[in-house]
């Protein structure tokens, strides 16, 4: 067979190897800057000359590889054709493609991550890039610069009518997930659940975390396309990517446990109060729903940054609380690590308080 079809890496920041035997070339789909020098000799040991870099985005969780590789090598650097990097040579639209010999890739289109978002097919493989993770890891989050989360639907949608037999191997993989179907992911992975783009914008605005000002950083020094390994700090260990990735591992692992607004509402008749802290947006609190009285205020986006203010209240019961729930959790799951051993969450958040007919209140909060 003439195609030739490798992961470079098992875990992270995926980086896919795809030749021709025949042709002896190859491309690279994902490189990481400070592998670079590995690559050529690997490629070197097996005798192919590298044809091209292919960046299916641009990152802003790890440093490309590909103007590095570009002037060891001589390669193309190809990316979708509103890239922002300033030294890509070869810019694709949807539909574009390239062919090694009997090998051809085929590129899709699909912004959502970020606007110059690209998957990659090539014989009964999908190369997803950021628009599609496995099973419970999602896909890729939408609040970085250029990303649109109504954008993402649509590319899922279009993701949505491709064969069910394509196997999917997508841009990051933090849990040792094996490459499954297509299929199987329509079915697994909760992104392809909400039906209605409306529904999807929601479930994305509950459960995004805000990106850490690390990844802008990121983000730029790739547009710049930087050679320098070392030009930007770059955190070990955490899922980036994901659109809950700037939780840790530990932290993505807690256990939370749930209250239901009426029973919430009948053991603080009963006397039971708990430390209250929304973490919505400041808007949000004056909004439709309001808020609950005695609330403390911390936007989940802070809640990192700023338990040092909740110190006091380590060992007290905490109801984590936001708009539907998934904000809450992520809170939740942020203090659980911290050391605050019994958060719960409020279950379907302000929204199910209301529905419920319990009482909510629009004046000032305690920031």
């Amino acid at each position: 067979m003439d195609l030739i079809f490798e992961p470079l890496t098992q875990l992270g920041c995926m980086t896919y190897l795809i030749g021709s035997a025949s042709e002896k070339q190859a491309w690279i789909v994902d490189p990481s800057l400070k592998e670079a020098e590995r690559y050529v000799e690997l490629l070197k040991q097996r005798g192919l000359k590298l044809t091209g870099v292919i960046d299916t985005h641009a990152h802003a969780d790890h440093l490309s590889g590909g103007p590095k590789l570009m002037d060891l090598t001589g390669c193309h650097y190809i990316m979708h054709s509103s890239a922002k990097p300033k030294d890509v040579s070869d810019r694709v639209e949807d539909g574009s493609e390239l062919s090694l010999g009997e090998v051809k890739l085929k590129f899709i289109h699909t912004p959502g991550h970020t606007s110059d978002s690209l998957c990659i097919l090539v014989d009964d493989k999908l190369i997803t890039g950021d628009t599609l993770f496995l099973d419970d890891g999602g896909a890729g989050r939408t609040d970085l610069p250029g990303g649109d989360p109504a954008e993402h639907f649509e590319s899922l949608m279009k993701l949505s009518k491709m064969p069910d037999n394509l196997i999917v191997f997508p841009g990051h993989e933090y849990r040792g997930r094996r490459p499954s179907t297509l299929g199987e992911q329509k079915q697994r992975n909760p992104f392809f659940r909400p039906k209605t783009k409306d529904a999807y914008v929601q479930f994305l605005q509950e459960l995004n975390l805000g990106p850490a000002e690390w990844m802008k950083l990121v983000l730029k020094a790739n547009v710049d396309c930087t050679r320098d390994p070392n030009s930007v700090e770059i955190p070990q260990g955490v899922s980036a990517c994901e659109v809950m990735g700037t939780l840790s591992d530990c932290a993505s692992r807690q256990d939370i446990h749930y209250i239901d607004a009426q029973e919430m509402k009948t053991k603080m008749d009963s006397g039971w109060k708990p430390f209250l802290l929304d973490v919505r947006e400041t808007p949000e609190l004056y909004a439709e729903l309001g808020h609950l009285p005695g609330i403390k205020h911390i936007s989940v986006k802070e809640i990192a940054h700023r338990l040092d203010e909740i110190e006091a209240h380590k060992n007290d019961e905490i109801v984590s609380i936001c708009k539907m729930g998934g904000r809450a959790k992520t809170a939740a799951q942020l203090m659980s690590e911290a050391g605050f051993n019994k958060v719960i969450v409020l279950s379907g958040g302000m929204t199910a308080w209301n529905q419920a007919g319990l009482p909510v209140v629009r004046d000032t909060v305690k920031a």
